[in-house]
C-alpha cells in the first residue's frame, strides 16, 4: 500500500498545488479591480435644488432638454457696400396689450428673465445708461436703484416700546409695463431683401415716490441685444396654444411676434414724435412712418 500511496501523491500533488495558486491569483486580481469601499454621504434635500431655482423632482411627464441645447440662428453677413437704404427706428412694446401678454407671465415675466441674464453674465452682457451705449453701468449699481428702503415702526416686546427699523423692498416687476426697442431697417442690395436688426432693448418702469405718487417713467438700462441672443434663446416664452411647441424669447423678437408702436425715427432734429404731435396725431404719425418703410420696399419692385 505504501508504494501505491507514494505513487498517487507524486501524481496528483502538482495538480492540487497549481489549482490552489490559480485560485489565489484570481482572488488578488478581483481585489485589485474592485473599487474601494467607501461610505456613501447622505444627500441633504435642499428645497428648490441649487439656489431654490429648480424643483426637486421632474416637473412634467418627460425631460425637457431642447431649451438647454438651443443656439440662436446667426445673422447673414452684411457688407456696407451692399446697403442701399437704412432707417433707424425706436419702438415701444406695451405689455398690457393682448398680443404682448407673454411678457407679463406671472411665473416668469420677461423683465425677470432679462435681469437674470444680466446678473449671471456680467462680462458678456453689458448694460448702459443711454441708447448710444456710451456710459456703462454695473449691475450692483442697478440693484441699488431698483430696491427701496422704508422706515417702519416695529413693536419690541423686550423694551415694551416701538422702535424704528429700516426695511429693504425688493424690485416689483409689475412696475415694468413697457419695453423700448432700438432697431435698424436695412435694404440689402445683394439679397434684395428688407432686413430688421434689433440693436438695443430697455425696460421702462413707473417711478413712484415715497408717498406713493406716480412721478413718470424711466429707462432702467439699455442692453445690447446681439449679446443677449445666446441667452434669451434658452428661455421659453409662454405659448397659449401648444406647450410642447413653445417659442424662445429670441424667436419672439426675431419673428416679430409682439405688438408695438413707433415713438421715434431718425430725423434731422433728433426729435421724438411726442415732441411735435400728441394724442391721435402722434398715432397717425407713427403709422405714417411705418407706411413709408413698407412703401419704400414695395416701390423698389416693378410688376
Amino acid at each position: 500500500m505504501k508504494p501505491l500511496l507514494k505513487f498517487l501523491l507524486v501524481l496528483f500533488l502538482p495538480v492540487i498545488v497549481a489549482q490552489r495558486g490559480e485560485a489565489q491569483n484570481n482572488e488578488s486580481y478581483d481585489n485589485t479591480n474592485k473599487p474601494p469601499q467607501t461610505e456613501e454621504t447622505p444627500q441633504t434635500n435642499v428645497p428648490g435644488g441649487s439656489g431654490g431655482s429648480s424643483p426637486e423632482v421632474r416637473d412634467g411627464a418627460y425631460d425637457r432638454n431642447i431649451a438647454k441645447e438651443r443656439r440662436p440662428l446667426p445673422y447673414a453677413p452684411l457688407r456696407e457696400a451692399d446697403i442701399f437704404w437704412e432707417k433707424r427706428v425706436w419702438r415701444v412694446i406695451d405689455t398690457r396689450q393682448k398680443m404682448n401678454q407673454p411678457f407679463n407671465y406671472p411665473s416668469k415675466p420677461f423683465i425677470n428673465i432679462l435681469l437674470e441674464v444680466v446678473r449671471n453674465n456680467k462680462n458678456d452682457v453689458p448694460i448702459y445708461l443711454d441708447d448710444e451705449f456710451k456710459q456703462r453701468i454695473l449691475i450692483d449699481d442697478l440693484d441699488k436703484r431698483l430696491g427701496s428702503l422704508d422706515t417702519i415702526q416695529v413693536y419690541d416686546p423686550d423694551k415694551d416700546e416701538y422702535i424704528t427699523k429700516v426695511v429693504k423692498n425688493d424690485f416689483n416687476w409689475t412696475t415694468v409695463n413697457f419695453f423700448r426697442i432700438k432697431e435698424d431697417w436695412i435694404f440689402d442690395e445683394q439679397s434684395s431683401t428688407m432686413l430688421v436688426r434689433i440693436i438695443g432693448i430697455a425696460p421702462i418702469r413707473d417711478v413712484i415716490d415715497d408717498n406713493g405718487n406716480y412721478r413718470g417713467q424711466e429707462a432702467m438700462f439699455w442692453a445690447y441685444y446681439p449679446s443677449l441672443r445666446n441667452y434669451l434663446v434658452k428661455y421659453d416664452a409662454f405659448s397659449p396654444f401648444n406647450n410642447a411647441m413653445s417659442l424662445s424669447w429670441d424667436d419672439i423678437f426675431e419673428m416679430r411676434r409682439f405688438a408695438s408702436h413707433i415713438i421715434k425715427a431718425s430725423n434731422i432734429h433728433d426729435r421724438r414724435i411726442s415732441d411735435y404731435a400728441a394724442g391721435r396725431d402722434a398715432l397717425l404719425e407713427a403709422e405714417n412712418i411705418k407706411k413709408q418703410i413698407m412703401e419704400f420696399e414695395h416701390n423698389l419692385w416693378s410688376y
